[in-house]
């Protein structure tokens, strides 16, 4: 059992499993009962209600129902009303598994009661003040002791803010423009060319393919004395060649440029110090999110002491930095992780998750898709995507939430009966989908 495997190193006080780790009983955590839950109304017409007044119909992009079903699950839930381990209950008080665990921002699990706990203490002393809040110390003191490239830490509220925020430092540093490429980094302007963004700005970023040694090569050379930065997510569907680290390394060196590991999915999954900690590259600067805070919004610019020391030369500021609800929550999760291998358990969570769906995809008899990517962060990469959004909307019937794309994330609330759910759920949509292309 995933939850069982997951002590074994740390201290004497390690808590019990059935205290900590397994999620308290949903029919605790969710609303039941009609009060509990928010108006009664056809699921349409919360989707019509958000269209009304949200111009995409949810803030978070890939919470958009076509981005969750691709057009094929105008029958399914748009809004949640609770969440607990796992699962997460709609509107109506219909359950389902999530195997996308707020896009990879949740790893413990929904509702972790000692990450809780640790929130609601901070909240009811206040959570943020004309002052910085004690936590904002803390958390830095104890990130610069896991993180390989952490001498000093800056704190932001998204992953997006926190890698925007280490460009400006390679920029303020360097005093240089052009920056090296290669993964997702958000929305801002820096890494954008949506309409909206000046053709200027654009001009300044090089998008490289990954893990392609002669791309970075080339991209370098033409950026010649103008580089100021390299910036890689080290881990895009994919692990990369040591190699190709390596030499971005080594180039960045060379040109007097900074190198950025993005280790905002990577962070406290992957290892708790981020990639850089597995592959031994160390970058100048790092950014961390996500999984740090179990989904609450925190993240993190951390790097050498002369690159972090610019923020004093330039400028880079969030109002809510330092409230104390996240940074209680960070703080939590860092003792989750200083007293037992989590990062262990969701390698082997989320092999084992990748292992049913396999199953179910040889049982079916389906062509056309793979499981495919890292244990810990896996995807399945299906030739046709018609077929995978009818797939993700038959599974979503049966009960379990699959991502379209990358990622599905593993987290410590997979338990035995949720990879049991899992599989069947993958069943029973294959079955579906093969049986509709037979009619």
């Amino acid at each position: 059992m995933p939850l069982k495997r997951f002590f074994g190193r740390g201290r004497d006080d390690t808590p019990s499993t059935q205290t900590h780790v397994e999620p308290e009983p949903v029919e605790e955590e969710t609303p039941q009962d009609e009060e509990a839950l928010p108006e009664d109304a056809p699921e349409r017409s919360w989707l019509h209600r958000a269209e009304a007044v949200l111009p995409t119909g949810a803030s978070t992009g890939s919470k958009r129902v076509d981005v969750l079903y691709g057009g094929a699950g105008d029958d399914l839930p748009s809004h949640f009303a609770a969440a607990s381990g796992a699962l997460i209950t709609d509107v109506h008080g219909v359950q389902y598994l999530d195997c996308t665990m707020a896009l990879g921002a949740v790893a413990l699990g929904y509702a972790e009661p000692r990450v809780t706990q640790a929130v609601v203490d901070a909240v009811a002393r206040g959570n943020v003040a004309a002052l910085s809040n004690y936590r904002e110390v803390e958390l830095a003191e104890r990130l610069c002791t896991i993180i390989p490239c952490a001498e000093r830490v800056q704190f932001l509220k998204s992953g997006a803010e926190a890698t925007a925020a280490a460009v400006r430092l390679a920029r303020a540093y360097t005093a240089r423009d052009q920056v090296i490429a290669c993964g997702y980094f958000g929305w801002h302007d820096w890494c954008s060319d949506a309409p909206g963004v000046p053709a200027s700005v654009r001009k300044t970023v090089s998008w490289i393919p990954f893990d392609e040694i002669g791309a970075l090569e080339l991209a370098v050379s033409v950026a010649g004395s103008s580089l100021a930065a390299i910036v890689l997510e080290p881990v895009v569907e994919q692990l990369p060649s040591q190699a190709w680290l390596t030499r971005a390394r080594e180039l960045c060196d060379a040109a007097g440029a900074v190198l950025i590991f993005d280790e905002i999915k990577t962070g406290f999954r992957v290892a708790p110090g981020g990639y850089q900690e597995v592959c031994g590259v160390t970058p100048d600067l790092a950014t961390f999110g996500k999984a740090m805070a179990n989904g609450f919004p925190l993240a993190a610019v951390v790097g050498r002491e002369a690159l972090m020391n610019c923020a004093r030369d330039t400028w880079i500021s969030s109002t809510l930095a330092s409230e104390s609800s996240a940074l209680a929550a960070a703080l939590a999760v860092l003792d989750w992780h200083d007293e037992a291998d989590i990062c262990a358990t969701l390698a082997e969570t989320g092999r084992e998750m990748r292992a049913s769906v396999d199953r179910a995809i040889v049982a079916s008899g389906i062509d056309g898709v793979e499981t495919l990517g890292i244990d810990p962060m896996w995807l399945m990469r299906w030739t046709d995507p018609d077929r995978e959004n009818r797939f993700v909307a038959h599974a979503m019937r049966s009960g379990v939430l699959f991502k379209r794309g990358a990622y599905n994330f593993a987290a410590v609330a997979h338990d035995e009966a949720a990879l049991i759910d899992i599989e069947s759920a993958a069943s029973a949509a294959l079955v579906s989908l093969a049986e509709e292309e037979r009619a």
